[in-house]
């Protein structure tokens, strides 16, 4: 069996490198790259891979869910490369390359239950209405010293002067100058990799930054956050430090989001969000009432972890709420202040541990579902409504999430019933490992209990 033929250019690029073997790399639901490495001559030559269908529902413990949700005999899917994504691995010291895969079934349809499956399916429905998504996400994260003791707390590096960061830093330059050797190196990889990267900065908390990726393409722009959030754990290897993505890395500190901005054109790359004289258009109104209905239906996918609940502190710039304003940071849909071609709606509930496929899927495919069924948005909030019971809330633990998500159809809808499923039984199966832990918490207050 072969894949699609690899473009000329790209097999004379390949030579031309001195490129060994290719890493035919696709995100699991946890967004962790898997795959298979194939020669640079096989690949040239048309050989395609095989991988079991059951490896993008992968745990995070390591373990799979019920047999039932991969199949019989767990058959094969082919991983079809999307030659646009053939890069030079950065980090590798033998001349080596990656390209971004789909996983297709037998018959050629995407595997359903492989991320970049689900999202190129909600883009496609998009597609049939004339429109494109675009997005941009914003990355917030943590850089450690080397943590090999996940008993031991997270501890920021210790920079030039000998100090380690206590977290008056925010928005300073000297902690980019002390890490350095680190950035150049991010830096010099994303170039390789085809990440655009926009604004940089020191965030609120010990060692904290986030690092903009330029607006567009919604396929693109996941492509780059899954190889942005690899190269950042690389590349933090290579300097002896653990970089963590993490929603709620540290307690008492800011947690670590990944904001989405979300606009939609159509084939004439006008805004939809706006009407020809400047204003809102209905499209802008009912895609935010499908955010504020659906996103609650579909917290796991933004927040995939007990961790991920964490972060929504009220007062820490989390929302804590799906509510709307304008240029307001309180609620969960911000949109910015903005002239009208660049009107857009700021997805402010994802951490920057939710897998970007799934994440960008389900909050495109929320506000689908919206626009689909003419949804009417509450009234814009206006001042700081983190404290305001009649606002609407989210589920505050990942077990009440997915019990929100099996009760409702908005991810079958949108995903169909195989991943949904699929998706709620690997949190089962984490959620049981998690709750047989015994935390440092529990040894420290119950122990002395009569």
């Amino acid at each position: 069996m072969s894949h699609a033929a690899i473009p000329a250019e790209l097999a004379e690029w390949l030579i031309q490198e001195n490129v060994r073997d290719v890493e035919l790399a696709f995100a699991d639901v946890t967004g962790f790259a898997r795959g298979k490495t194939l020669p640079a001559k096989a690949l040239i030559k048309g050989q395609a891979l095989r991988i079991a269908r059951a490896v993008p529902i992968q745990t995070c413990v390591g373990e799979f869910p019920d047999y039932r949700f991969y199949g019989e005999h767990d058959p094969d899917v082919t991983l079809e490369p999307d030659f646009a994504t053939l890069r030079r691995i950065p980090w590798a010291k033998t001349p080596r390359a990656l390209v971004v895969c789909d996983c297709v079934d037998h018959d050629g349809s995407l595997a359903p239950l492989a991320p970049r499956s689900i999202l190129k399916t909600v883009l496609a429905r998009y597609a049939e209405r004339g429109w494109s998504p675009v997005v941009a996400p914003e990355l917030e994260f943590y850089i450690f010293d080397a943590h090999t003791d996940p008993a031991a707390p997270f501890l920021p590096p210790a920079l030039r002067t000998g100090r380690r960061e206590s977290g008056f830093d925010a928005f300073s330059f000297s902690t980019l100058n002390d890490l350095e050797p680190f950035f150049d190196d991010l830096y010099r990889a994303c170039e390789m990799l085809g990440i655009d990267t926009d604004t940089f900065v020191h965030e609120m908390g010990p060692s904290q930054f986030e690092i903009n990726l330029k607006h567009g393409n919604a396929l693109d722009l996941a492509d780059q956050t899954f190889l942005f959030k690899t190269a950042l754990k690389e590349v933090g290897c290579q300097h002896g430090l653990t970089v963590v993505c993490m929603a709620k890395p540290l307690p008492g500190q800011p947690g670590s989001s990944m904001h989405l901005h979300q606009s939609l054109v159509d084939s004439e790359g006008r805004n939809v969000f706006s009407k020809a004289d400047g204003g809102e258009s209905e499209t802008f109104f009912q895609f935010i009432g499908g955010l504020q209905q659906h996103l609650p239906r579909l917290m796991p996918l933004f927040c995939p972890s007990p961790n991920s609940f964490r972060r929504f502190v009220k007062g820490l710039a989390a929302p804590v709420n799906v509510s709307w304003g304008v240029d307001n940071r309180s609620v969960g849909l911000r949109v910015p202040v903005s002239g009208p071609e660049a009107r857009r709606v700021e997805n402010r509930l994802p951490g920057c541990d939710a897998n970007p496929y799934l994440s960008l899927a389900a909050s495109l495919g929320a506000g689908l579902l919206g626009i689909e069924d003419k949804a009417v948005p509450g009234e814009p909030a206006t001042g700081n409504v983190f404290f305001d019971e009649n606002c609407a809330t989210l589920p505050t633990t990942l077990d009440a999430a997915c019990e929100l998500m099996a009760a409702h159809d908005s991810a079958t809808r949108l995903f169909g019933e195989e991943f949904s499923r699929a998706y709620l039984a690997v949190k089962e199966v984490e959620l049981t490992h998690f709750h047989h832990q015994i935390t440092p918490w529990e040894r420290q207050y119950l122990a002395t209990l009569a």
